[in-house]
């Protein structure tokens, strides 16, 4: 049976392959010594270690089971799985996990990684009510949603820098309740050592440098990639000649964007407003 090596990097299928021939190793197991313990065939280990089969949810719970590994193996999968998310949104989110630094710009809704979870499914559902997605998938998103988080609790987060838009803070999602949970929230990360929050008010107008969100990841091998959508799609850039040019451009908007302390101000603004 072929041994051959896979990008972790290329697709999430790769990334749990090489995360199951790693642990292996690391026990000295054999791929029929693997496939005993978990109760497949050597067969199937090795494809999913090469990446030339899907892992199962429950393949994905046996590993994590014979390797005790807590759930590592499941959220693997879960990138992995989730047909609900945008296309190429697994990859964006497989890197944004391995981060070691975030540059964000939110235009319209608050960024994914700051939601709170009623805000998170105010926007799920309605795309469910408006026949976009099913109820299954849009439960889905937000569970995703809270795998991704975790993030921001890890024992040495990323650095984090976001830039909202001002639209972020007056269009209302899920309701006043749910807008002030979600201002307070910001608020509350703002306090944080490692995230830092800028917004970009009305007034900058036609020197927005972005139509579009965009967040940028520096990863532990020190290549930056970005990460942007359409309406039908997501697009993980790697190429170095565009990631320049939009870490350039969020240079600027980090210029013309207020600076923390009115940026803070303007969001207890927002809140206060609705809070009359």
């Amino acid at each position: 049976m072929s041994d051959q090596e896979v990008d972790p990097t290329s697709s999430p299928a790769a990334r749990f392959g090489w995360e199951l021939r790693r642990s292996r190793r690391a026990k000295g197991w054999s791929q029929v010594g693997l496939s005993k313990r978990m109760g497949y065939s050597n067969t199937l280990v090795s494809y999913v270690e090469r990446a030339k089969r899907a892992p199962t949810k429950n393949f994905a719970v046996k590993a994590d089971a014979v390797f005790e590994t807590g759930g590592t193996f499941y959220e693997l999968w879960r990138r992995y799985a989730k047909a609900s998310l945008l296309e190429g949104f697994p990859e964006f989110a497989d890197a944004e996990a391995r981060c070691r630094r975030l540059r964000t710009f939110a235009l319209t809704v608050v960024t994914g990684l700051f939601q709170v979870p009623e805000y998170a499914e105010a926007l799920a559902y309605a795309a469910f009510q408006r026949g976009a997605i099913t109820k299954v998938e849009a439960e889905e998103r937000v569970e995703f949603l809270a795998t991704r988080q975790r993030l921001l609790s890890q024992r040495k987060p990323p650095l984090l820098h976001a830039v909202l838009d001002e639209s972020c803070l007056v269009r209302p999602v899920g309701g006043k309740a749910v807008m002030l949970k979600q201002l307070d929230h910001i608020a509350e990360l703002a306090s944080r050592p490692n995230i830092t929050f800028q917004v970009a008010p009305f007034h900058l107008g036609e020197h927005l440098p972005f139509a579009l969100p965009v967040t940028l990841l520096d990863l532990p091998d020190g290549s930056v990639v970005g990460y942007a959508e359409s309406h039908a799609r997501g697009h993980l850039e790697r190429t170095r000649e565009t990631v320049a040019a939009w870490e350039r451009q969020y240079d600027q908007l980090v210029v013309e964007a207020l600076p923390k302390a009115a940026s803070l101000a303007l969001i207890h603004k927002a809140r206060k407003e609705l809070t009359p």
